[in-house]
């Protein structure tokens, strides 16, 4: 069985990252979702703090570099770990924190060595931030994958790509972005390439940047590509992933990324809930005297704690599916659970959150706003929450057919 009991390692972390978003993040908070961006000088905080998404694995249990030139295990625990105290700070700047981002996980799962080499490269740099990102949603394609337009021509030295990718995350701060096409609509999955296009190449622009109802100051960004010329060696992992006729590869790609990411997102909506909920008992008790034998108080009480029984719950599904991954066992049922309880469950704390403390005649707490606003996004993105149950049901229905025979 697996034993979710905090080590003194992951201790030390959440109290070293909960103490940063607490000084750090919270204090800028509502500024920055007001001006609907970050400041610069807070990246300059970041880097002395040694906070950005290389903390977090590009692939769950890989081996990195520590002191003394040994390797230690960064596992996704540990990393959904901080995505929750982060996003208790302000989920906005867990999203911008500088890194490869959600483009880590494609080069690290198929990128051959040199193309690791190269575009990992990057974020050594320390002299500004660097972001990597990643494009695979489209106007027409967001929870059907499969059904991507963006067309990859093959052209003498590489490939040219045509098309639109929306609802990008750091798309327009990005170094480079990890992307998605087809050879052919008509092929489906198994017309799909993965690609990573550097900024500043022919072809590739920056359209609009998405104007937000939460998450304001997270970049969200339109991406453009007008026959954008790709050298060969940018196709990730090669020819060799894609030779097999009606080979998925590229499907598969979109899919891993999806498993690793989803407790991250699903941390995220933790963090959130908590901090609502957290909210909710610190102004319910400035204005209540909780504990006093009255009908509405006992109802009260009763609402917050099961505000916190959600949110332990949900915690615990995220940390099953971090466990997984980390073991290298298939994670991708736990994966979507956990995305799916706890977005949903988040969404409706915010939620209760701001009822529970809106019959004051008081105007609602700028937190609780903000948190109701930004938590709506975390049951639509990283696939939707429907999505998510049906993934649920369908590996549901792969294990029962294995068991029988079928």
């Amino acid at each position: 069985m697996p034993d979710f009991a905090e080590s003194t390692k992951e201790q030390t972390i959440r109290a070293y990252l909960h103490y940063f978003a607490e000084t750090e993040i919270r204090p800028r908070s509502l500024e920055a979702d007001r001006m609907a961006d970050i400041q610069p000088d807070f990246y300059s905080v970041l880097d002395r703090a040694g906070i950005s998404t290389e903390m977090m694995p590009r692939d769950p249990g890989s081996p990195r570099p520590a002191e003394g030139g040994k390797t230690e295990p960064q596992t996704l625990r540990t990393a959904v770990l901080a995505s929750e105290e982060l996003s208790w700070g302000d989920a906005s700047f867990m999203l911008s924190l500088p890194g490869p981002g959600l483009g880590g996980p494609p080069v690290s799962f198929i990128g051959t060595p040199e193309q690791r080499e190269r575009f990992f490269a990057v974020f050594q740099d320390r002299s500004r931030p660097h972001f990597g990102a990643y494009a695979l949603t489209e106007p027409e394609a967001g929870s059907d994958v499969a059904g991507i337009r963006a067309r990859c021509e093959e052209v003498p030295g590489g490939f040219r790509i045509t098309g639109t990718k929306t609802f990008i995350t750091n798309g327009s701060r990005a170094d480079w972005v990890v992307v998605f096409a087809t050879v052919d609509p008509e092929l489906g999955r198994a017309g799909h390439r993965t690609f990573v296009v550097e900024r500043g190449r022919e072809g590739f622009s920056v359209g609009r940047k998405h104007h937000k109802l939460g998450l304001r100051a997270s970049d969200t960004a339109e991406l453009v590509f007008q026959d954008c010329f790709v050298p060969e060696e940018n196709l990730l992992g090669g020819r060799a992933h894609y030779e097999r006729q009606l080979s998925q590869e590229g499907f598969k790609v979109a899919m891993a990324t999806f498993d690793s990411t989803r407790p991250l997102v699903a941390a995220m909506a933790v963090g959130i809930a908590r901090a609502a909920a957290e909210r909710t008992r610190e102004l319910v008790q400035e204005r209540y005297m909780l504990g006093r034998a009255l009908p509405r108080y006992r109802a009260l009480e009763e609402s917050l704690d099961d505000m916190d029984r959600r949110v332990r719950a949900a915690r615990l599904l995220t940390w099953k599916s971090a466990y997984l991954a980390d073991a290298r066992q298939p994670q991708s049922r736990a994966a979507s659970m956990a995305k799916a309880y706890a977005g949903s469950q988040a969404v409706q704390i915010c939620r209760e959150a701001l009822e529970l403390t809106a019959d004051s005649g008081e105007q609602p707490d700028a937190l609780l706003e903000k948190w109701f606003r930004d938590i709506r996004v975390f049951d639509l993105f990283e696939g939707t929450a429907q999505v998510q149950r049906l993934v649920v049901a369908r590996r549901l229905f792969d294990e029962i057919g294995a068991k029988v025979g079928l």
